[in-house]
This record gives structure tokens, sequence and C-alpha cells, in this order.
């Protein structure tokens, strides 16, 4: 026997006295049921201890006096916005303003319904993708209401100072903004690219001055303007919010609008406004286009009319809309499908237009005739005024024909400009000589030009008086010479010497001739 079966055999009684030890197994159905944990410690608080000794209590107990599971409270549920004006006010998160100017601007915009109701209905259009933007940035939705303030909601809108469109930029802020504004388009106007480039404005002045208020003051007065105006403050140890500037009238009651227009979005009842519904949905689609095509094509395919398609689309002033400029456009959202299929199965040519640059300095008479076109319906497409030329390098919108069969190409409908100058005749310049009384309206009816005209050549007032004998410039057109009598007449041919035009002149004749002297 080997020495690890001899130690096998001395551990196995140990082994079986262990095991006679252990409980016997119980069935699954004798298994006791453990005692309920009292809810507070479940919930991992202290409990008082309880006596070894107690039994433990049977499980019907244990579950009656249990104490009952708190109630489940249901979801709040979500509920949409009952229209735009609601989700609108959902978003509100600018600090308010409360002075004499809010009061004041409330009572005048709740006094004037008709014109809330023309704004509301412009705004129909566009406010729901104002908003989308806005939120989409997290930025406060007061800002949707700017366009109220700025344009009433008209993308047409032109200011004194030339701001132009909805959002109000002014050409060169626009130009900072990539707003192209050439002879074909102004994206000023554009609904989506100004409210673009407005949010992005309106985000750079609030990193600017960290403060809303101040942001639309700058956007309203010009950043510069409004850091000067802190800097006096500062310098007299005076407060640099909105109300604590010195601000031109037209900027201290921008933000005042604001806060009143809000004011009549939150609590219409207040002053017994009755806002109109806006949906809160899209009113148009986008649409891209990948070739040029007439507006009245669009029009025709999408089933509305031309002044529709450019309430929607008012950064267009030609007949024709470039896909290289302008790859989307917008139309309503029912007729936007509509347009898609229809122009998938339309044949024939879309665009009837194309541009052409102008090789050099010529009369719309002369360009007419180039293209084979009339010349007043040149003048009329392309908007040039009576007695203007074109310049070299201008862009005109000219027929699609011949050669001139092609889609506008990208830099073209990006940069083109319309360059005139005056349409003015060769002249040449004559001298004359003043008769005695002569005056320079006298002088100019002769020569038929104008006296302001003729005072300019010579550098004299229109009332100056003349000397005889005095000198004066006429500019006159390259066909006309001045007659010594005043009465313009055409150059005469030379004429050989005779021996009767040599002969001395009668005595009469010479003295009439002396008497016109002076």
């Amino acid at each position: 026997m080997t020495a690890f079966q001899r130690l096998a055999l001395l551990l196995c009684p140990w082994a079986l006295a262990a095991c006679s030890t252990l409980p016997a197994p119980r069935s699954a159905d004798d298994s006791p049921t453990p005692p309920a944990r009292p809810a507070a410690a479940a919930a991992g608080e202290s409990t008082p201890s309880t006596p070894s000794a107690a039994p433990p209590a049977p499980a019907s107990a244990a579950i009656a006096t249990a104490p009952p599971l708190p109630s489940v409270h249901p979801v709040a549920s979500v509920v949409a916005p009952a229209d735009l004006w609601e989700r609108m006010e959902r978003g509100f998160a600018m600090p308010d303003l409360d002075n004499e100017l809010v009061q004041q601007w409330e009572r005048w915009y709740a006094s004037r319904p008709d014109y809330l109701q023309r704004m509301a209905d412009r705004a129909s259009k566009y406010l729901f993708h104002v908003v989308e933007e806005i939120e989409r940035r997290n930025l406060p939705l007061e800002l949707a209401l700017l366009p109220f303030i700025e344009s009433a909601f008209n993308p047409q809108a032109v200011s004194h100072a030339k701001a132009a469109g909805m959002w109000q930029f002014m050409p060169a802020t626009g130009k900072h903004y990539d707003l192209k504004q050439n002879a074909f388009r102004d994206d000023r106007r554009d609904v989506l690219a100004s409210t673009r480039a407005a949010l992005d404005y309106l985000e750079r002045l609030h990193r600017m001055f960290g403060d809303w208020h101040l942001a639309l003051a700058a956007y309203n007065w010009g950043e510069g303007n409004v850091q000067r105006a802190i800097k006096r403050n500062q310098a007299a140890g005076l407060p640099t919010g909105y109300p604590d500037l010195r601000m031109p009238d037209e900027t201290r009651n921008y933000v005042p609008k604001l806060q009143a227009v809000k004011n009549l979005v939150t609590a219409p009842q207040h002053r017994g406004v009755k806002l109109p519904v806006i949906g809160n949905h899209p009113f148009f689609d986008t649409v891209r286009i990948d070739r040029d095509i007439d507006v009245a094509v669009v029009a025709r395919l999408a089933g509305v009319s031309e002044a529709d398609f450019r309430t929607l689309n008012p950064s267009h002033n030609k007949p024709v809309i470039m896909a290289s400029g302008t790859p989307e456009i917008l139309l309503p959202w029912d007729n936007a499908l509509l347009f898609t299929q229809r122009l998938r199965e339309h044949g024939g040519p879309v665009a009837s237009w194309t541009a052409w640059r102008v090789p050099q300095d010529m009369t719309t008479a002369q360009a007419a005739r180039q293209l084979g076109w009339d010349e007043r319906a040149l003048r009329e497409i392309n908007r040039v005024p009576p007695r203007m030329r074109l310049k070299a390098g201008s862009t005109i919108l000219v027929p699609r024909e011949g050669k001139l069969d092609r889609d506008v190409p990208e830099h073209l409908a990006d940069n083109a400009q319309l360059l005139l100058t005056p349409d003015v005749p060769p002249t040449r310049t004559v001298r004359v000589k003043a008769r005695a009384g002569d005056t320079l309206a006298a002088i100019a009816r002769r020569h038929r030009v104008g006296v302001a005209e003729l005072a300019a050549w010579n550098k004299l007032s229109v009332g100056a008086r003349l000397r005889a004998g005095q000198t004066l410039q006429i500019h006159v057109p390259a066909t006309r010479t001045a007659h010594a009598g005043g009465k313009p007449a055409k150059a005469a041919a030379p004429r050989k010497a005779t021996a009767k035009a040599a002969s001395p002149r009668k005595p009469g004749a010479v003295r009439t001739a002396q008497a016109r002297k002076p």
C-alpha cells in the first residue's frame, strides 16, 4: 500500500463525522419566509433594535403592518404651443425694461390695430423660419420680434439711409456679412440670407457687450457709437447700462419699442389687443434648382402668382433666377412639391434670359444693334435711365438666343454691376464776345445753352454783369458752331477769291457795318 492510500484511509473517518453534523435538507415547501424589512430600513434609515428573544413575525402580519407605498404621479404631458405667439413667449429670456417709453409705445401700438394686423399678416410668411433659426442657436426669442421694429416685417422696405430688407442692413454691413448686392439681386432682402446674417451680427454684438439691450442699441446705432457712449459714462463715473447712456432718440426708443411689442404678445388683453393667429408650422419650403429659370415659369409650374413668388423671394429684381447665384428658391409649402413634380415633367427650355458683359463703352442703341435687340426693351429690362450710356464691364440682361444661349456663370451672377456714364455727345469749345448790354441769359438764349452751364463754363455767377467785348467760352456739339450773330450755322465751304469779292464795298454798306459797332 502506497503512502497516498494510507493517508486516505486515515482521513476518511474524520470526513464522515463532519458530514453527520450538517442539518438535513429542507424541501422548497418547508422553507420559512424571511421577515419583511421595515420601509425605513429599506430606505437606509436607522430603526429601533428588536430583542433577540422575540420570535419573527409571520409574513402575513408583516405585510398587513407595512406602510402603504407612495402614490405614483403621472408624467406631465407635453402640449405643443397653440400658435407661434405662444411658442415665442415660452422662449422669451431677455430682462424686461419698464419705463415710461415702454408704456408710451404700448399705447401707440394698441391704438393702431390695423397696423398690427398688416404687420402680422406679413410676418406670418416668415416668422416660423425666424423662430426656428433663433431656437437652433439657443438665443432669446425676443429677437424674432426685431423685424417688427426694423421694417414692420416688410422685406422690400428701404430706409432714408439706404438700409434694406426686413432686418434693415446698410450696404456696407450687408457686404461684411456676405449679403450680395449686384445688378441682379440684393441679398439684404433675401429671407434666409438676411436672417442668417442678422443673427450672426446680433450674436457678435452680444459677445462684445455681454448685454442684450446694449447689443440691440449697437445693432441700431453702431457698435462704435455704443462703445464711445460707455467710455464717456465710465470716465464720468456713471452707470453704463442701456437706460444710462446718452444716445439719439431713435436708439433711445429702440428697446422700448421691442419691449412694448413683447408685452402685447405676452398679455394682449392688458391693452385690449387681439393678435391674429399665426400657426406653429412652416409657411414655405425650400426648393433647389440646378439651372437658370424664368420667374414666370416658376410661377406657372408652382401654381402661384408672380407677385406671391416675389413675396417669398424678394431679393430678385429681374425676370430670371440664376442657379449659380441662387441655388434655392422659396415656395408655399403645398406648392413646392407640385413645382418639383411639374419641373421634372417639363420638356422645353425654362429660361429665356442670360447675362452679357459690355466689352467697351457704348450707347444703349449701339448695344441693341450689336445684340439685334430693341433699344427701348434693353433700357427697360435693365433699368437704364435716359441719356445714360453703358460703360465697359457692365453686365446686362439680354435674350437667351444664338451664341448667348447659356446659363449665367457664377462670377457674373455674384458680381454683376450696371456701370453707367452720361451719354453726352462730343463737344467743342467756341469763344464769343459779349456785346454792349448783353447778359448771360441773352448769350445763352442765342447759343441755345443753359444759363447755369454758361456761368459754370466761365466761372461766373448766374447774375454776373458782362463788359462789352468780354470773351466767353461755350461748349457746343461738335456738329454745331457759334455764329457771330448768335445763330448756329453750318460751316461754309471755302470760296475762291474773285474780282467781285475783292471789290470795295459800297459806302452805305460800310456805314451800316460801322454803325453796328458799339
